[in-house]
């Protein structure tokens, strides 16, 4: 068994950056009529974070599943990391989660079971923090390892919010910094500083639960999570095909510690090169802007990212009580406009 060899070794990318190209992914899902299936109120049609099905007049239940390859070298880590991602999707559809089996592939020959039960481990530690069980799950010997959930949630209909339902005069709102695609590849190369790495990895297992809080806010138009298609690829989508365009601040956006010193370093992984070029046609930049630290950082592939959040101007103060009772310290970093040439504008 190769018991030596780094667990970030085993992924062509790490993470979320597992994630297959948006242009690859649109001709691989195809097109399929959904419209049959009444109850059905979001399926794949607008990218959204989850599924969700009606159960009766008031209540849904909501459904996801993400699994990806190691995005760090400790195993446990590695599976809090991967849990936490998953069920941020469902308090991205301002739901609760209440149940979450495991998703397993490990290469039984080349790495030790033992790390295996120690990524199961990482899982569940995460899942207890979130209040739900790891209630099962499957497993299979793959040649990678493979680490992910499927899970289960609830919420009111009234509670819920897609993706692509912000209106021109939102406000936008990103709950996490953003280059933790470029600090994990900087594990991945042995680069990373010993500071950067608990700061990293508190943001990676860090539950996004204020998606619960925010659903029962009516003024909260629109919702979801950053994750591999980086944070110009998932506010394209709630952009809805061009129906509004957004506006961005770059200075107010956040970055994650040590940021400044991967850049220099080039530790960018291929999937920022990947976003870019599905999404470039779409986006200009104005003057003032850091051009070529933006490249990098906007279409940076996230991994259990923060929420974007587009929110009504009669409830930015019920919101900002929202986030402090989270120990969130957040200003606006964009708004929705009407429909402009391009989809998103970004300014300094």
């Amino acid at each position: 068994m190769e018991e030596s060899k780094r667990l970030s070794t085993y992924s062509k990318g790490g993470g979320c950056g597992c994630k297959i190209s948006p242009a690859v992914l649109k001709e691989i899902i195809g097109s399929d009529n959904l419209s049959a299936y009444t109850g059905l109120l979001v399926g794949n049609d607008t990218n959204d974070d989850a599924a969700v099905f009606s159960l009766d007049a008031a209540s849904a239940v909501i459904s996801t599943t993400d699994f990806f390859l190691p995005i760090v070298d400790d195993a446990f880590d590695f599976g809090r990391i991967a849990a936490a991602n998953a069920i941020s999707d469902v308090y991205a559809m301002g739901g609760k989660p209440i149940m979450a089996i495991a998703i397993l592939g490990w290469p039984v020959e080349k790495i030790s079971p033992e790390l295996a039960r120690q990524v199961l481990e990482g899982g569940r530690s995460i899942c207890n923090e979130a209040g739900i069980p790891l209630a099962g799950g499957h497993t299979i010997d793959s040649n990678d390892p493979i680490f992910g959930l499927s899970v289960t949630g609830i919420l009111q209909k009234e509670h819920l919010k897609k993706n692509s339902a912000a209106s021109a005069g939102d406000h936008l709102f990103l709950t996490k910094p953003l280059g933790v695609g470029i600090l994990t590849t900087a594990i991945k190369r042995g680069v990373l500083a010993e500071e950067h790495y608990k700061p990293l990895i508190d943001q990676l297992t860090s539950l996004n639960k204020v998606g619960a809080a925010l659903g029962k806010i009516k003024g909260v138009n629109a919702m979801t999570d950053v994750t591999g298609f980086g944070f110009l690829g998932h506010l394209i989508e709630m952009l809805d095909g061009g129906r509004i365009s957004a506006t961005i601040h770059y200075e107010k956006i956040k970055k994650i510690e040590g940021l400044d010193d991967y850049l220099r370093q080039r530790t960018i992984p291929d999937a920022t090169f990947r976003n870019w070029n599905s999404y470039s046609q779409h986006v200009a930049f104005e003057k003032g802007v850091n051009v070529m630290e933006a490249f990098n950082v906007l279409p940076d592939p996230q991994t259990n990212g923060g929420l974007l959040i587009a929110v009504d101007k009669e409830s930015l103060k019920e919101v900002a009580q929202i986030f402090q009772s989270f120990q969130l310290n957040l200003e606006p970093i964009g708004i929705f406009t009407g429909p402009r040439e391009k989809l998103v504008y970004v300014t300094a």
